[in-house]
C-alpha cells in the first residue's frame, strides 16, 4: 500500500478534526438567497470524502457590519445553522459537549462546534456571553484581525495605527466569565499583549483554531515560537492553516510541502501533541474565483496527510494531528 492509499484508509478510520471553517456565513449567505439544506448539497461529500467528524464552525462578521449589525447577523448565522442542521439530522449535529460529540460520532453523524471568531457580537454586554452560550456557542475567539470592545486584533499586513493595548477591563471580564460558563478561548488574530493578557487572566487552555509560524512566514497575524510553547504548555492545541497569507506570503499558490513545513515546525517546536488542523478554507466558499487555500476542499486533506507519511511521520503522529489532539482538548474542556 502506497502512502496516498494509506492516507485514505487512515482518513475513513480515524478521527478527523477542522478547528476553524466560516460555516456560520457559509450557510447564511446561501440561505439568504433561498437555499436549503446547504450543509448537505455544498459540504457533505467532500467532508465524507475526507472523513471529517468534527468541524469548529465559526460565526464571523465582516468589518463592513461592525458593530451596528454584528449581533443581528452573528444571531442569524447561528439561526440558518440550526435550520440547515434540521434539515440533514441524519448527517450533522450541532454539539455542545464531549459525550455529544462522541455520540454524533457513533451515529455517523459531522458533529459541528459553535465558535464566535471574534467578540464583537457582544459588544461591551457581558450578559449576551451568556446568550450565545445558551444558543449552544463553546468556543470564544476574542477578536478579528481589528480592535474591539475586549482586545487588539493582529493583522496581516502593517496599517498605520496608534497605541495597541492588550485586554481591556470588559476584556478581562469576559474571558474570565467564558472560563466559568466552560467555554473555549481561541487566541488567532489576537495581537501579542492580547495574547498574554488571556493567559494571565485565566488559568484555561487555549487554542489557536487557525494560525501558522511566524518564524517561517513573518507576519504578526501569525504566532511566535513564544506564543506556541504558551499554548503547549497550557495543554493547548494550534490549528495549522491553510490560505497563502498565513502559510507563505509571498505565494498566492500555497503548496502541501509548504503547509506541512508549519506542522514541522510546530512539532519540532513543542511535540506532536499540540498541533492539528485548521483549514479556514476560503477560495471556495466565498467566490473568490482564485485558488487561495491549499487543498480545494475536505476531500483534499488526504494530500496533506499523504504528505505527513511521506516525511516520516509514525501512523500514530499522523493520527493525533489529524484530529486526536483537538478530541482530547475538548474532552478536558467541553463538559
Amino acid at each position: 500500500m502506497n502512502n496516498f492509499e494509506l492516507a485514505k484508509k487512515l482518513h475513513q478510520e480515524s478521527i478527523v478534526v477542522d478547528a476553524h471553517l466560516d460555516l456560520g456565513g457559509i450557510v447564511y449567505n446561501r440561505r439568504k438567497k433561498g437555499m436549503t439544506r446547504v450543509l448537505e448539497h455544498e459540504l457533505y461529500d467532500e467532508m465524507r470524502a475526507g472523513g471529517v467528524n468534527v468541524v469548529v464552525a465559526a460565526i464571523f462578521i465582516e468589518t463592513e457590519f461592525v458593530p451596528d449589525m454584528a449581533l443581528k447577523l452573528a444571531l442569524l448565522q447561528i439561526s440558518h445553522l440550526y435550520q440547515d442542521v434540521s434539515e440533514s439530522v441524519d448527517k450533522f449535529a450541532i454539539v455542545t459537549s464531549y459525550d455529544e460529540m462522541m455520540q454524533a460520532i457513533e451515529q455517523n453523524q459531522i458533529a459541528i462546534i459553535l465558535s464566535l471568531e471574534g467578540a464583537d457580537p457582544i459588544t461591551n454586554s457581558l450578559d449576551l456571553i451568556d446568550i450565545f452560550y445558551k444558543l449552544g456557542v463553546r468556543g470564544l475567539g476574542i477578536t478579528w484581525s481589528r480592535r474591539n470592545y475586549a482586545a487588539d486584533g493582529s493583522y496581516f499586513y502593517n496599517p498605520i495605527e496608534g497605541k495597541t493595548g492588550g485586554l481591556t477591563p470588559f476584556g478581562v471580564k469576559l474571558v474570565r466569565r467564558a472560563e466559568v460558563l466552560g467555554m473555549f478561548i481561541d487566541l488567532s488574530h489576537i495581537n501579542e499583549d492580547g495574547f498574554s493578557d488571556v493567559l494571565q487572566f485565566t488559568k484555561l487552555s487555549c487554542i489557536a483554531s487557525h494560525s501558522n509560524s511566524r518564524e517561517l512566514n513573518d507576519i504578526t497575524r501569525n504566532i511566535s515560537k513564544s506564543q506556541v510553547k504558551q499554548i503547549a504548555e497550557r495543554g493547548g492545541v494550534i490549528g495549522v492553516a491553510g490560505y497563502y497569507e498565513l502559510i507563505d506570503m509571498n505565494h498566492k499558490i500555497p503548496s502541501v510541502q509548504s503547509y506541512c513545513d508549519h506542522i514541522d515546525y510546530f512539532v519540532k517546536t513543542v511535540g506532536e501533541d499540540y498541533v492539528g488542523f485548521g483549514f479556514d478554507l476560503c477560495s471556495k466558499y466565498y467566490e473568490m474565483g482564485e485558488q487561495l487555500d491549499v487543498i480545494k476542499g475536505h476531500h483534499e486533506m488526504i494530500l496533506i496527510t499523504e504528505e505527513l507519511l511521506n516525511r516520516g511521520y509514525s501512523l500514530e503522529s499522523v493520527k493525533k494531528i489529524m484530529g486526536l489532539n483537538f478530541l482530547h482538548y475538548f474532552k478536558n474542556r467541553l463538559k
